[in-house]
């Protein structure tokens, strides 16, 4: 990235926004070079994006390997952060208002136990949805994928390509799909017992 001759010294060089490396939860990355900084490289979530502050002498090689570097210690902190059901509740609200103008209203969000071969279920009559307890810890964007996909019963029950329309507005089905189809195929692996310890 060149530097902007119009920047004050000191002051902090954006890069454009891009899209982000393949199994980042953000949907862009923004990179912000200052001259104050020295050493420190910092990132945190922007809304819909991810800002990576970086010290302006980086090389472009570097660059590209702190982004990854902040990308991964930003997921890692988000699995470990388990939302409660009022917190799930609010953020199927958000969800619903964002991406089908919040037509889906469900009475009740909540974290199931029970829930070992499904992800997330919806009783459309009862308005409630239950997401499975194994999905806590997962990557935010597959949490919402999920509880998109149960929003999406309420306002058509099944499956079908009016079904699948409502979440092509969701910018990470497919990433989110993958991972869930990922997580699904490493339970299915044979367990390789490992090195004995003498």
């Amino acid at each position: 990235m060149s530097a902007d001759p119009l920047h004050r010294a000191g002051a902090p060089q954006h890069k454009p926004t891009s899209p982000p490396p393949s199994g980042s939860g953000a949907s862009a990355i923004e990179v912000r070079r200052s001259t104050r900084r020295r050493r420190t490289v910092s990132a945190y979530r922007e809304g819909d994006r991810t800002v990576v502050l970086i010290p302006a002498r980086m090389s472009e090689a570097e660059e590209r390997r702190w982004v990854s570097v902040m990308l991964d210690k930003l997921a890692a902190q988000e699995s470990k952060r388990v939302l409660g059901d009022a917190e799930l509740a609010e953020r199927a609200e958000r969800l619903s208002a964002q991406y089908f103008d919040g037509r889906a209203r469900p009475a009740s969000v909540r974290w199931v136990t029970n829930q070992n071969t499904r992800w997330g279920s919806c009783t459309p009559s009862e308005g409630s949805i239950r997401l499975s307890h194994r999905l806590q810890g997962m990557p935010e964007y597959v949490v919402d994928y999920v509880l998109l996909h149960e929003l999406a019963h309420l306002l058509v029950p099944g499956h079908g390509p009016r079904f699948w329309r409502l979440l092509e507005a969701y910018p990470r089905t497919e990433r989110a799909r993958g991972y869930l189809e990922g997580v699904v195929a490493a339970d299915r692996l044979p367990h390789v017992p490992g090195a004995r310890s003498e």
